[in-house]
């Protein structure tokens, strides 16, 4: 804002009426007398947010009247096509002229005139007597009135931040030369929510570029036999219209009110007329904000919205009774002590007492839930239960670092454990304004991950079931999820320190509760040794992020699309008709009706012909439509899933992209990866192979480097099992498939034939997921006895893996887990259930989940030493990948055969069984080519 002494602020009532309506109308705010209150909520806040922040020395609210204007004198149609005023604005109204009133601002307002013409002329007369003017409004209109002194200012709304707009940023956005031309381009391509027509074909750059030609409206049409083809017949047809319409988009400053400077003057509310309006609305955040007091009365259980705001203020201790009927707690029913901490000397203070402690929380609020695009909103901490801090931040990013600078040490203290839920998110934030957490860390989200992997591992549920406590929700704050929802930017921070700091205090009190249960289940050693310590790396790899390649997906997305289109007309030609092949519906018909493809195909739950990938894999060898057809479906997905949309997950600040792992989504212990989701990408296909060639190193002086456990899976079930022969064959290198199929069929191993090879494997992997002789035969398209004999004889070759199978399975059936090596359970609640699918399933997971959970625990164990072997070296090679059992670094080229024999050695070193592990590695300019 201005340093000049004079501000006005002048507010157009409706504008900003009709904006916190909308803001509250998926989420209303209902009083214990079942007023909707949003408006006059929202209406509230804005007036603070000027109030508190810009410290205007005058101020003034411009309302419509009712009266007709003498834009609808002169164009009937002005402003018809507008929907009746909405119940709760016209309940609404009354209520926000006394909020106006009782802060002791004039309403201005004339028959005849709109709002925005009473702002216009009192912008012009304040200018002239030494006032910098602020018209306050999201209406663009206003631009044409910008000067020197007189700004736009269109309030904070649904995340977006206050944005100030001068004769700089006015003509940028209109992309005009001069603000008066605001008026052209509204007469040009119309103005929708007011009506107003417009010239048809002219859009917004399209006019931008006649203005630079001609300058006005008026000079366009006078200038139209300059133009070409339907330009010129529009303009020439239309141009009365077009200078008509600017006429109506032209604001008026020579109403006939008074510029009154005295009684504009802002020097504070009317008490006692303001705290009666507050109490009838039951504003008691606001009340607290504004008078520093609260309101006695409690509102109904049924009262929505104030319930919660009623227990905010900037330093409270509250004392709640609990309530009558709920069997949790929640913020109105306990003790507790939240702190808005907004002074130096204050952080600096708490900073202080963090160093002393042996262990705090933290947590952070943004604009955002994904990790690197969210800002800093503020951040909580607590030590204690029952008591947290605030602290807010601004958005201007360098007075962001200039707070977390004040915390920066304490949060990198190695001796100090950091308490989170999902610290992850936290400490990428922070790692965005260059603060690194560091030390031991304790995530509640973990922790109840290895206690019930399969359960909910958010803080609400982890609350109530832990601490019978039941949090406010983020939705109280910022509305329901959707396209409306605000962010934590958008909340006072009065608000925010009560919901910022009931996070940190229960995280903290979850801690404790949860680690006496990790202590009684023995998992402490899970915890600290792989799940915690790997939450650093994986915050780390995301951080770095991979860079791609967008050219390469580029080329790629049009080469899958000619092939698609290519498979498309040899599937219209096999078939002899063209239709959809995207529906199951049409595509059922043309293969089961029209060419009969099977005497009696499978029909799914609703009758229609089932054609998924299995049914069409089965089908592929017999009849070429099916295998064309698969083909087609392939290039759509790897398209769409892949090739377009991994550019749009670009990230502008270092355009790679990031990834989210998260630990705590897989009940066998496996990683998983989101946004994008870079398990998924195809490795088994030469068109899915080569989406990773648009995977590519930072820079020049870097190669990507790719180090992949061999068989990983297969050699656990060799160590466990004891298998001899097995063990055997990894230890002297030998093909274990090949190895496989010699014992399974019964020839020497330089006489095993592709084949034979080809169905060893799928035996060898399959019996780690308990195939059946059906599955089996289905996979490798042979029949089910043929099947069931290559199993058979398998359990002859191996029976100490038969004997593991059964014996693993008898155990879970007593205790109803199983383990993994490192002591990660997966509970199995059906494995004696009396429904024989349900049971079998619990069994088969009963088989894998040791196996699978095993290796998972490996490759973290390898991820954490690989990161602290290059973090003591001060590499300038990062890892940046995990993919399954496979590891992704971008190295740089002089440390390449030092990263290449250390994360192989790492990586085979890190667990000490009976077969040795053993790892590929290789290097290229881009993934595929280093896989």
């Amino acid at each position: 804002m201005s340093k000049d002494k004079k501000t006005l602020f002048l507010l157009d009532a409706y504008a900003l009426i009709y904006r916190a309506h909308f803001a509250f109308s998926k989420n209303p705010r209902l009083n214990s007398k079942g007023l909707n209150t949003g408006v006059m909520f929202g209406f509230t806040n804005t007036l603070l947010e000027v109030i508190n922040k810009q410290k205007p020395t005058h101020i003034a609210v411009a309302f419509d009247t009712r009266a007709p204007t003498f834009r609808h004198k002169e164009y009937s149609e002005y402003k018809a096509q507008r929907q009746e005023q909405p119940e709760d604005i016209t309940n609404a109204i009354p209520f926000v002229r006394e909020i106006i009133k009782g802060f002791n601002i004039p309403i201005i307002e004339k028959d005849g005139f709109e709002a925005d013409d009473i702002i216009g002329t009192l912008a012009k007369q304040a200018e002239k007597a030494g006032f910098t003017v602020y018209m306050m409004t999201p209406d663009k209109d206003f631009g044409q009135l910008v000067t020197e002194k007189v700004f736009l200012y269109k309030p904070s709304y649904m995340g977006n931040s206050v944005d100030v707009m001068g004769i700089e940023e006015v003509t940028k956005k209109w992309d005009i030369e001069q603000v008066d031309q605001v008026r052209d381009m509204l007469g040009l391509q119309g103005d929708a929510s007011d009506n107003i027509p417009g010239i048809p074909g002219i859009g917004p750059k399209t006019a931008a570029t006649l203005l630079k030609t001609f300058g006005t409206v008026e000079q366009i049409v006078k200038n139209a036999d300059k133009l070409k083809g339907k330009q010129r017949e529009n303009v020439e047809t239309y141009g009365s219209q077009g200078i008509l319409s600017k006429r109506l988009a032209t604001i008026i400053t020579d109403v006939p009110v008074d510029f009154d400077e005295p009684a504009l003057v802002y020097d504070g509310p009317i008490e006692d007329q303001l705290k009666e309006i507050f109490r009838e609305l039951e504003f008691r955040t606001i009340m607290q904000r504004v008078f520093n007091e609260t309101i006695a009365e409690k509102p109904s259980a049924g009262a929505q919205g104030e319930l919660f705001a009623a227990i905010k203020s900037k330093e409270i201790t509250q004392n709640g009774q609990p309530g009558p009927t709920s069997d949790f707690d929640d913020i109105t029913t306990v003790s507790y002590d939240y702190h808005l901490i907004e002074s130096l000397e204050e952080m600096q203070d708490l900073a202080k007492y963090l160093a002393m402690q042996k262990e705090f929380c933290f947590d952070t609020e943004t604009t955002s839930i994904h990790a690197h695009e969210a800002e800093l909103v503020g951040l909580a901490f607590s030590y204690v239960p029952g008591e947290a801090f605030y602290i807010p931040t601004p958005e201007e990013e360098k007075e962001v670092k200039a707070i977390l600078e004040i915390f920066k040490t304490v949060l990198a203290d190695q001796n100090i454990t950091k308490i989170g839920q999902n610290i992850k998110y936290d400490m990428i934030v922070l790692m965005n304004y260059g603060i690194m957490v560091k030390g031991p860390i304790y995530d509640t989200m973990l922790a109840h991950y290895v206690l019930d992997s399969e359960g909910k591992h958010n803080m609400d549920f982890l609350a109530e079931k832990y601490l019978k406590y039941r949090p406010v929700s983020i939705t109280e704050l910022i509305g329901p999820k959707g396209k409306r929802q605000g962010n934590m930017r958008d909340v006072p921070p009065a608000e925010v320190a009560v919901y910022a700091g009931e996070d940190a205090d229960i995280t903290l009190k979850l801690r404790h509760k949860l680690h006496e249960e990790v202590k009684t289940m023995g998992f402490e050693k899970l915890l600290d040794t792989i799940e915690f310590p790997l939450v650093p790396v994986l915050a780390s790899m995301e951080y770095e992020g991979v860079r791609i390649d967008e050219e390469a997906l580029n080329l790629l997305s049009k080469d899958y699309e000619k092939k698609a289109l290519k498979a498309q007309e040899e599937i219209y030609d096999m078939a002899g008709v063209e239709f959809n092949i995207a529906s199951p519906k049409q595509l059922g018909e043309v293969l089961f009706d029209k060419l009969k493809l099977v005497d009696k195909p499978k029909k799914t739950k609703t009758g229609q012909y089932a054609t998924g990938e299995d049914i069409l894999s089965r089908l592929s060898n017999d009849h070429p439509i099916a295998n064309k057809i698969l083909e087609f479906r392939e290039y759509q997905k790897l398209k769409s899933t892949y090739v377009d949309a991994l550019p749009s997950m670009i990230n502008p600040r270092d355009r790679r992209i990031h990834t989210d792992y998260r630990q705590a989504v897989a009940a066998t212990g496996r990683l998983s990866s989101n946004n994008p989701n870079l398990q998924n990408i195809p490795i088994r296909t030469e068109n899915g192979r080569a989406i990773r060639k648009a995977f590519v190193p930072r820079a020049n002086d870097f190669l990507l480097f790719s180090a992949d456990y061999s068989q990983i899976e297969l050699r656990i079930v060799a160590a466990f099992s004891g298998d001899e022969s097995m063990i055997e064959a990894f230890r002297q290198g030998r093909d274990i498939h090949a190895t496989t199929a010699s014992k399974v069929f019964g020839v020497p191993l330089e006489e095993v034939e592709p084949g034979m090879r080809r169905k060893a494997k799928e035996v060898n992997f399959g019996i780690i997921y308990g195939i059946s002789a059906f599955g089996l035969g289905q996979n490798l398209n042979i029949s089910r006895t043929e099947a069931s004999d290559i199993i058979s004889s398998y359990f002859r070759e191996f029976p100490a893996i038969k004997e593991y199978m059964e014996r693993v399975v008898a155990q879970a059936k007593k205790d109803e887990y199983v383990s993994t090596h490192f002591g990660r359970r997966r509970y199995l609640r059906d494995i004696n259930d009396r429904n024989q699918t349900m049971r079998g399933f619990a069994e088969r997971n009963a088989i894998n989940a040791p196996i699978q959970g095993t290796a998972a625990d490996i490759i973290k164990i390898a991820m954490i030493q690989v990161k602290e072997w290059m973090d003591k070296e001060d590499l300038k090679s990062r890892m940046i990948l995990q993919v399954h059992d496979e590891l992704v670094f971008d190295v740089h080229r002089d440390e390449k055969e030092k990263v290449k024999e250390n994360v192989i050695r790492i990586m085979q070193d890190a667990v000490n069984l009976e077969v040795p592990m053993k790892v590929d590695a290789g290097f290229g300019e881009n993934w595929l080519e280093a896989h």
